[in-house]
């Protein structure tokens, strides 16, 4: 694996691995739910025009986030 670095870094067609996920309360129940759990393989997969948000694919799903959720998971790459 590569250094560790927030998803919001990853840029279109990359992906990586969810290391862990610096949030809490509801926010972070959610952002399990959408299946962002460590280990989890997530790929950037397009970027809005005015770059936020940005589409992921996590576990089959294509979810939209903010970036300022994005950036509070920490992933590295596989």
């Amino acid at each position: 694996m590569q250094d560790p670095r927030l998803l919001s870094g990853l840029a279109v067609g990359q992906a990586a691995r969810v290391v862990e996920i610096h949030t809490s309360g509801g926010m972070r129940r959610r952002l399990q739910d959408l299946g962002l759990i460590p280990g989890a393989r997530v790929a950037c997969i397009q970027r809005s025009p005015l770059g936020d948000p940005t589409a992921y694919l996590i576990r089959g799903a294509v979810v939209a986030l903010r970036r300022r959720d994005a950036d509070q998971i920490v992933v590295a790459g596989i």
